[in-house]
């Protein structure tokens, strides 16, 4: 299922359930560049798991699928990721994730508008996959999700792969580093 039918962040809504399971993100031959990944478009840029429901964590929490909701890097650990490897590419930078208590770095956040351009380049360059996972699962979801990372090893997943991405790791602490010198426009 994660490899067959793909949508839209726009389409998404219409398609993936409010159910728990397992999502794959891709991404198109330019985002694979931008990215500064070797194109492999068959392959997911990054697999996750929701244990609640795909629709609230995919659409609202990463994505912004819904016009009236405001994803925020901050909170987004696969947000974070595409932001790092952008931050060049769409002049990004890294500011704490809670501006009234800046803190936890390493959950560095982007400005509003920052956050909104992120989120449009998702829109345009990013499509998605789900499995939801049967009625009488017996096997935890976290096993699978760790057994499908581990096999596929999608480059913007740093918890079990074995080969994230080359550089990945330095492009976030770059960030979380100008999100720790970060100070208020006086």
């Amino acid at each position: 299922a994660l490899r067959a039918k793909r949508w839209s962040i726009t389409e998404a809504p219409d398609h993936v359930p409010s159910r728990p399971g397992l999502y794959a993100i891709y991404g198109d031959t330019i985002a694979w560049n931008e990215l500064g990944l070797t194109p492999m478009p068959d392959l997911p840029l990054y697999v996750g798991k929701a244990e609640e429901s795909l629709a609230r964590r995919e659409l609202q929490g990463h994505f912004a699928g819904d016009p009236q909701v405001k994803a925020q890097t901050g909170s987004s650990t696969v947000r974070r990721s595409f932001a790092s490897l952008l931050r060049g590419t769409l002049e990004l930078q890294g500011i704490p994730r809670n501006p009234a208590k800046p803190g936890y770095f390493s959950n560095f956040g982007l400005s509003i508008e920052q956050d909104l351009l992120l989120t449009r380049w998702m829109h345009d360059r990013l499509s998605l996959a789900v499995w939801s996972t049967p009625p009488l699962l017996e096997t935890p979801l976290a096993d699978i999700e760790r057994h499908v990372i581990r096999r596929w090893t999608p480059p913007l997943n740093l918890s079990e792969n074995p080969t994230p991405a080359p550089g990945l790791k330095a492009a976030r602490a770059a960030m979380a580093t100008e999100a720790k010198a970060w100070r208020p426009a006086t």
